[in-house]
């Protein structure tokens, strides 16, 4: 299945989506519903899911433009990123990110969304930029930095707007792993076929009991954060 920037291919059990826009994957209100179908078709496959990206990218974040304009579209983009994150920790089979470069913003978060990260050795930056564009960091991304990293390297990925290189990045717990680029796809397939050994009613099961209270956070956070969205667009129409 190939849809405008989302290829969605199956090998036996384990269900590929790269993510690829032709420029940096950002995720625009289409990409977003290309990834929430292609999940949808591989929970129908009772697959194992590998996320990755195209060249040197797995994803800038949110569409920037969508952003600026502002409005229903804005909120609904937003909205549909946030619950992305709790989409993809709940999916009943294993998930593997492979970051294979840049990654920022809500890319940083759908990816920490994964049950094991893979990245790859390169000139490449990993960061939650909010606070250095003027955003208050939105509560469900500082829960998925929260779930995720460790307590220092939270604080400064939050308050400082801290951006990492791949091997600070895997200190501070964005990636599990770290390989080299030419490996990177390789070990995610490998990965794939070693979790497939799991048991994957007890893998759904044990997900769903240690991930159900921050489930419940994300979701609840979620209207607060679009408040604050359409609170922060009424103060810039004002003032512009």
């Amino acid at each position: 299945m190939t849809t405008e920037s989302v290829h969605y291919s199956l090998q036996g059990r384990v269900a590929t989506l790269r993510i690829d826009d032709g420029k940096r994957n950002a995720l625009s209100p289409q990409v977003l519903r290309e990834i929430y179908a292609a999940l949808e078709r591989a929970e129908s496959d009772r697959a194992i899911v590998i996320m990755t990206g195209r060249e040197s990218v797995f994803s800038a974040g949110f569409d920037l433009n969508v952003m600026k304009r502002g409005g229903m579209d804005a909120l609904r983009m937003l909205r549909a990123g946030y619950a992305l994150t709790a989409r993809v920790m709940a999916y009943p089979y294993p998930v593997i990110a492979a970051c294979n470069g840049h990654v920022m913003a809500m890319g940083v978060f759908l990816m920490l969304s994964a049950d094991h990260v893979i990245g790859c050795r390169g000139d490449f930056k990993i960061a939650a930029n909010e606070v250095a564009i003027g955003l208050t960091m939105p509560r469900v991304a500082a829960l998925m930095l929260h779930h995720r990293l460790t307590p220092a390297a939270f604080q400064r990925a939050v308050t400082l707007s801290e951006f990492f290189d791949v091997e600070s990045a895997t200190s501070a717990g964005f990636f599990d792993e770290l390989v080299e680029t030419p490996e990177l796809m390789p070990r995610a397939e490998a990965r794939a076929e070693e979790l497939q050994a799991l048991d994957q009613r007890a893998h759904a099961a044990s997900k769903r009991r240690i991930r159900a209270a921050l489930i419940r956070k994300i979701r609840l956070s979620i209207p607060l954060d679009l408040l604050d969205a359409a609170l922060m667009g009424l103060r810039r129409a004002r003032t512009g």
